[in-house]
């Protein structure tokens, strides 16, 4: 985006404020839809833990996108944006099975990963379609704080455990209609994944009735200039190839699903924050913003990079800052960055803030949550207002004390 349209809507809005741009959004999804062209019953299911907010997940409905959710509020988030029930698959991790029964009750498609609620909701439910979720032990993931498909991790039931899946079925005669996996995050070999669904693809033939296979997501985007990305294209002509194959082997064409969520909305993304201070100590320049990890916690962490520019004074000489918050505890944004020379006043914009970072916003220090706008068709829409003080205490009760302390 202009960092002339992003100085006029931060000039509309009191404090730190999240802009996310609609046309990125669209080119993202069209891009991931465009290099499985060759796949004729694609799904792409966007994962909403990434960026909730309704209006984004009803920018998703309208492109033709399904959903992915761990949470029965996110079942609850999509289906007042719109989204049917039947294009939304639940992925919970380590939630009761009371939780999975009030999801399955709406009629949205149920993904597990545990083998005790496995049996539990096949004895009680047999007829209700289920997708099982395995753990190929394979990491295509490059930050290993982020990285979930390693033996140890508690997603999936590990592909070890197969002959038990097997087992369960055959003795509660429950239905599974999907297969589904996840290597982890930032995915950098393509080689690497293509072994993990050969994993998924030899798991999947024994199951004899499967509607679909799902592939997961995990797809790296840049995060600094230069930076290496998932390669989409030459994913896709690849997977394309041999999930045919696979087809042909299964004997029906089945529907190929993927859960992207950063892939989509991680780039389209600005955090937008004004300078209170510059202050000079005997080593380091800071930058002292009006936020904190209480709106954006990821470089705190996962130690994740945002690219860090001045809207307010792009041309200017670059010097080196160290972009820090107002929360009473260590928030660097950035250490010692090349930045365009600030002066307090100065708005600061923070990329590739689409996700994970609004989703992940707190109250702490007793603050307020920002705002949030959507650029669309060169038009700034609000699509969550800033939280005020009544935000704040509104589900808070207030006991008065004095009367009791008075009678002791």
């Amino acid at each position: 985006m202009k960092d002339s349209v992003l100085k006029s809507i931060t000039a509309q809005h009191n404090g730190p404020i999240y802009v996310y741009e609609g046309a990125k959004i669209q080119q993202q999804y069209t891009r991931l839809k465009n290099a499985f062209s060759g796949v004729e019953s694609l799904r792409i299911n966007y994962a909403c833990k990434a960026l909730s907010n309704i209006s984004i997940l009803n920018l998703m409905r309208s492109l033709g996108s399904g959903l992915d959710t761990v949470s029965i509020q996110e079942v609850q988030l999509g289906l007042k944006a719109g989204f049917r029930a039947e294009d939304i698959i639940f992925t919970p991790n380590g939630v009761s099975i009371e939780e999975i029964e009030q999801v399955a009750a709406m009629g949205v498609q149920i993904n597990i990963d545990n083998l005790s609620i496995l049996e539990q909701f096949g004895t009680k439910h047999p007829n209700i379609p289920i997708c099982i979720r395995i753990n190929p032990h394979v990491m295509a993931g490059g930050n290993s704080n982020i990285s979930v498909g390693h033996i140890d991790s508690k997603f999936g039931i590990s592909i070890h455990q197969t002959p038990h899946v097997l087992r369960i079925v055959e003795n509660t005669g429950m239905h599974i209609n999907g297969v589904h996996m996840h290597t982890g995050s930032d995915i950098l070999d393509i080689e690497v994944f293509l072994y993990a669904a050969e994993i998924l693809f030899d798991t999947a033939l024994k199951f004899k009735d499967l509607d679909f296979l799902d592939f997961g997501s995990g797809f790296k985007v840049p995060y600094r200039p230069g930076d290496i990305e998932t390669n989409i294209e030459e994913l896709g002509e690849k997977l394309t190839e041999r999930f045919h194959r696979f087809c042909e082997t299964y004997g029906k064409d089945l529907e190929l699903a993927f859960e992207p969520g950063k892939f989509l909305v991680s780039e389209a993304g600005y955090f937008l924050t004004k300078v209170n201070a510059v202050k000079q100590t005997t080593s380091t320049v800071f930058a002292q913003v009006d936020s904190g990890f209480n709106h954006l916690i990821r470089p705190m962490l996962y130690g994740s990079h945002h690219e860090i520019s001045n809207i307010s004074n792009p041309k200017g000489k670059e010097r080196f800052y160290t972009v820090v918050g107002y929360i009473c505890e260590t928030d660097t944004f950035g250490s010692n960055r090349k930045i365009a020379e600030i002066s307090e006043g100065d708005v600061l914009a923070f990329k590739n803030a689409g996700a994970y970072c609004f989703t992940m916003a707190s109250n702490y220090n007793s603050r307020f949550r920002p705002a949030e706008v959507l650029w669309y068709e060169g038009e700034a829409h609000l699509i969550r207002k800033e939280e005020n003080f009544e935000d704040l205490v509104q589900n808070q009760i207030l006991i008065d004390f004095k009367e009791k302390v008075e009678a002791n």
